[in-house]
């Protein structure tokens, strides 16, 4: 496969995965604002259409975010997003159960961002669904139990932007969450800004980069 490729490419490569009999599991790693959200819905969406309704499932690595109740408790809200503020060991054992394919039905966490929380089991993948597809900042890191999930995931993609476009949507995100211009701002640069540059150096672990 190419080291590089579009959006559509990217699609196009999916369909292909999902093509297989067995279960295929691909990680989408990125920083904050790459645009991870939408290729994993974009994804789905399209091996859906190729396939069946339920070939595919999102399961995004955000479901594992620490509750607001306990970042508090730790000293952590105002870091929320950095990589000691996800249950990664939690991630990892999701993964494992999802590469091993071997429940009826594996329900995954999502990330409410209305309320800015994780809410458990909201998400089904039974046995029979042939792609799932997780996507997150933290899928290349090399600390454990991070440094796992290259060898489980069938393929792990890197999404790449232009970084004013990048900060752009993030500041966009975090109004619509309700903080005002500079508040959302500050937010993109200096906090999500700290793990995009820790993110930026794992693009090389990647099999592709997809230019978002």
């Amino acid at each position: 496969m190419r080291a590089e490729g579009s959006v559509d490419e990217a699609v196009e490569r999916a369909i292909e995965l999902a093509s297989s009999p067995s279960r295929v599991v691909l990680g989408i790693a990125g920083a904050p604002g790459a645009g991870k959200s939408t290729l994993a819905r974009r994804v789905v969406a399209a091996v859906d259409e190729r396939f069946g309704a339920g070939t595919a499932v999102q399961v995004p690595m955000d479901g594992f975010h620490l509750a607001n109740a306990a970042l508090d408790a730790l000293g952590r809200h105002d870091h929320k997003g950095a990589i000691d503020t996800f249950d990664a060991d939690g991630y990892v054992a999701l993964v494992r159960r999802l590469v091993a394919a071997q429940e009826p039905v594996v329900w995954a966490p999502d990330f409410d961002r209305r309320v800015d929380e994780p809410v458990a089991g909201s998400i089904a993948v039974p046995r029979d669904t042939r792609l799932v597809v997780s996507e997150g900042n933290y899928l290349l890191d090399d600390a454990a139990p991070w440094s796992a999930l290259p060898e489980l995931f069938t393929e792990t993609w890197f999404c790449a932007v232009d970084d004013r476009v990048r900060v752009d949507r993030l500041v966009g995100r975090h109004m619509r969450h309700g903080r005002d211009h500079e508040a959302a701002r500050i937010w993109a640069v200096e906090v999500d800004g700290v793990n995009a540059a820790r993110v930026a150096a794992t693009v090389t672990r990647a099999s592709w980069t997809v230019r978002t």
